[in-house]
């Protein structure tokens, strides 16, 4: 384990797994994990997976590019996570066009379905607009999604 590096989850099949400790700042006053921060844990398991998947989000926005924003999210929480709980996120592409996505996530405490939450995104470019994907980033995507015969049961 190299303790000077960020965390990175990993693919397995067409499923992205990221994992997560609840800290402290994430609870309520009786250690139930805040609504608004099971959004977070989504994010991040997001952004993994776009890194994991050798998008480089950040020069994206810094050459201009374009970036990608959540136009629509569903989430139904099942079981309350707490405090000192570890999470896995599992993402999965469901759908993907020329603009945005469609993205299937589900946070686990072991077997346990904590939170299933669909999350639309859209490429944007720097004034807000939509802008279809790059196509190296789609090739990725189609990548992926042709790994579903490999996927583990969650």
């Amino acid at each position: 384990m190299e303790l000077k590096k960020p965390y990175q989850g990993g693919f397995i099949g067409d499923a992205h797994y990221f994992a997560l400790r609840v800290y402290i700042e994430d609870t309520d006053l009786g250690g139930v994990v805040y609504h608004a921060n099971y959004l977070r844990f989504l994010e991040r398991a997001r952004s993994d997976m776009l890194r994991a998947s050798g998008i480089d989000h950040r020069a994206a926005i810094e050459r201009g590019e374009g970036v990608y924003a959540v136009t629509e999210a569903r989430i139904k929480y099942l079981k309350p996570a707490r405090l000192d709980d570890e999470l896995i996120v599992v993402t999965r592409l469901e759908e993907v066009r020329r603009i945005s996505c469609v993205i299937a996530q589900k946070i686990l405490r072991n077997d346990e379905l904590v939170a299933d939450a669909v999350v639309k995104i859209a490429f944007l470019t720097p004034e807000g607009r939509p802008r279809r994907q790059p196509p190296q980033w789609l090739e990725k995507f189609e990548r992926i999604q042709g790994q579903a015969d490999a996927r583990p049961e969650t």
